[in-house]
């Protein structure tokens, strides 16, 4: 059965205090997010629930290097179609309450599945984009990125020619090594490490909780539904990351 509005509230009331504690303590807070975090700001989940079409394909056989290759066109029109809504989207409060509470606490980074780049809107600093950002475009001949474009003919093509694909990390590519290297050695430093917003279950993203956790990390998960890593989690908060983040901020503010 779940709990009433009024139970739950309260609930999150204690666990943002126990959480509070513990972030005003830390020599070093990481808070990895995902698609949970978007949702809260009108932008539908990757694949938009189970078995969701885009023009009859399937976003995971679109979101591949052979797809692009396949049919550069189609794959351009449907990231186009999600950049627009990335660009018309607006940080929510849990955004905003992370960016506050990085400034509050010092050390504090932000590790994100999400490639909307709402973080970085929202005024966060220290972001790390583990699949890369979808306001971005990569030329495939000389590499060099540009702003994705909004309008215009596609696919999209760089000044030397060649075609211009999402600066975003695609099935059966590998993440970017320096990016995961600063996101694992942010996870083996952390204090505390805040899982939110995701259901943990893309790897490697989702390896970081258990790293973290291993590490001798105080390990909160802050999601509505149960998670692969809620087993491994010291705090688990069934809340919505735009609810408890500003509660949380209002505890940690309160204790500086």
């Amino acid at each position: 059965m779940k709990r009433s509005n009024t139970a739950a509230r309260d609930a999150w009331a204690n666990e943002a205090r126990e959480l509070g504690h513990r972030l005003t303590s830390a020599v070093s807070v990481v808070v990895l997010t995902g698609a949970g975090m978007s949702a809260e700001s009108g932008l539908p989940t990757f694949r938009g629930g189970s078995g969701a079409l885009w023009n009859d394909q399937r976003p995971e056989d679109l979101a591949t290097p052979q797809a692009f290759d396949r049919d550069p066109k189609l794959v351009s029109t449907w990231y186009r179609e999600r950049r627009v809504r990335a660009a018309a989207a607006r940080p929510n409060a849990g955004h905003r309450a992370l960016e506050r509470l990085a400034k509050s606490l010092g050390s504090f980074t932000i590790v994100t599945q999400n490639v909307d780049g709402l973080h970085a809107e929202a005024g966060s600093a220290d972001v790390v984009e583990l699949h890369g950002s979808i306001r971005w475009s990569r030329c495939i001949a000389c590499g060099d990125r540009k702003r994705g474009s909004l309008d215009g003919p596609l696919p999209d093509l760089c000044a030397c020619g060649g075609l211009m694909r999402p600066d975003v990390v695609w099935f059966g590519e590998a993440l970017s090594p320096p990016v995961w290297e600063r996101a694992e050695g942010s996870a083996r430093e952390a204090s505390v490490f805040i899982v939110a917003g995701t259901s943990a279950a893309v790897y490697p993203a989702a390896g970081l909780v258990h790293i973290a956790k291993h590490a001798g990390a105080f390990v909160a998960e802050v999601n509505p539904e149960p998670t692969e890593a809620s087993a491994i989690c010291d705090l688990v908060v069934r809340a919505p990351v735009g609810a408890f983040f500003p509660e949380l901020l209002a505890v940690v503010q309160q204790r500086s």
